[in-house]
């Protein structure tokens, strides 16, 4: 809002009003309003949903290996993130831009979906919302989404080509017309645009329709998975948060390498119009999720519930599909993936033992993140543990820390695909 009246306001020739058509001004000015919100509306929300008595036995004393009970802590801390988010975007961004608009949008139904988790696990039932109504919200998000890029006219790209100048120096040029394109980057690899349509080229004169129904299935595959992924990895104080701040900062830089024609020609990517958007967005999610923790940290004065931790991984997801980096996903959120694979892992192989009358794990505890936390002897003597590493147990702050520098590593060699192909 405030975008369109200082706009409005420079026609008038008001000193300092020109500031708002730059995005590096905005992102800031967004970061900063969201870290103060988080601080400060968080600290009256604990105290409010402590008043309230509107709390969840998250861990128990059998759970956690040094017998620390975390009972009457206060949930549902993904209000304070969302509320962090949403009103520095209303304020600096443009509400106009399609991108914005997507990204709002699945903040808000994803947070809602989270939001309805929560209050059900503490008002009626504590297994909660029932998955299949989970997914369900998941898949009408990422069909919402692909449908979207699909369909609207200001969803459009202008595509990098590679040209031979004198000699055998190469020069990258963007075509000038923008165009709706099924294009994604494949990492790691020279010539890295991949055409979705060129994967269903047997479908003849439908190829291009067919490739876009492929895009829309990857979009709500990726919205599914990456969400119930940082779902997943919500476990521990301040472990979610954290990643998902490092992620952002990664998703950032993508984002505004994507929508500067410059950087995307010296890069060899995608000029995606508009998109800058993104980067005020994302400024918006590192600010709340760093404000977050003041409060998440170890010991945490609140928990994030599904409220947060639903939402993030959707905006994730929709940010990586934007910007047409989906296919990085599995290297820049290797910690959700492995989380995912461990309790798909965990889940089939017990269930293979179960019918044969064996008690077998894979890991000690599944998600990943918890099996650093069992103490010798804490599981049943008949549990046959396939990999029973560590033999010790950590602290839930170094578990944290740990994931926290993977997830680094993984970011940073996610930025590294813009050269090394």
């Amino acid at each position: 809002m405030l975008y369109y009246l200082f706009r409005y306001l420079e026609e008038f020739g008001i000193p300092g009003s020109h500031m708002w058509t730059y995005i590096s001004f905005r992102s800031l000015l967004t970061l900063i309003l969201s870290l103060v919100i988080s601080a400060w509306f968080g600290e009256y929300f604990i105290k409010w949903m402590k008043r309230h008595n509107v709390s969840e036995a998250q861990r128990d004393k059998s759970i956690d290996p040094y017998g620390v009970e975390k009972k009457g802590v206060p949930t549902m801390g993904g209000v304070i993130i969302l509320v962090s988010i949403i009103v520095p975007c209303l304020l600096f961004g443009r509400l106009r831009n399609i991108y914005m608009i997507l990204m709002l949008v699945t903040t808000i139904w994803l947070g809602a979906l989270g939001f309805a988790d929560d209050y059900i696990k503490m008002k009626i039932t504590k297994d909660g919302l029932k998955p299949i109504y989970k997914l369900i919200g998941q898949t009408l998000l990422g069909l919402f989404v692909g449908l979207t890029l699909w369909l609207s006219p200001d969803a459009v790209i202008r595509e990098n080509v590679t040209m031979q100048r004198s000699g055998n120096q190469e020069i990258v040029v963007h075509k000038s017309e923008k165009v709706k394109s099924t294009c994604t980057t494949i990492p790691f690899v020279k010539n890295n645009n991949l055409d979705y349509t060129e994967l269903v080229s047997f479908c003849g004169k439908y190829k291009t329709a067919a490739g876009w129904l492929l895009f829309v299935i990857m979009t709500t595959i990726v919205v599914v998975a990456v969400s119930n992924g940082s779902n997943l990895n919500d476990g521990m104080d301040g472990m979610t948060a954290g990643n998902s701040a490092i992620i952002g900062v990664a998703l950032g830089i993508f984002a505004y390498v994507s929508s500067h024609i410059e950087f995307a020609s010296y890069l060899n990517i995608m000029y995606i119009p508009e998109s800058q958007e993104l980067v005020i967005f994302i400024c918006a999610f590192i600010g709340a999720l760093v404000g977050f923790l003041w409060y998440n940290a170890y010991p945490a004065q609140i928990f994030m519930g599904d409220t947060g931790s639903l939402a993030i991984g959707g905006i994730i997801a929709v940010t990586a599909i934007i910007i047409h980096k989906e296919l990085l996903i599995p290297i820049l959120c290797f910690v959700f993936l492995m989380e995912s694979l461990s309790v798909i892992l965990q889940v089939n192989v017990a269930k293979w033992g179960n019918k044969r009358g064996k008690k077998l794990r894979v890991f000690k505890r599944a998600p990943i993140h918890d099996t650093f936390r069992v103490k010798p002897g804490q599981l049943a003597p008949d549990v046959k543990v396939f990999l029973n590493w560590p033999k010790g147990c950590w602290l839930e702050s170094k578990i944290t820390v740990r994931f926290w520098i993977i997830t680094i590593i993984m970011a940073a060699l996610s930025i590294i695909t813009l050269k090394i192909r």
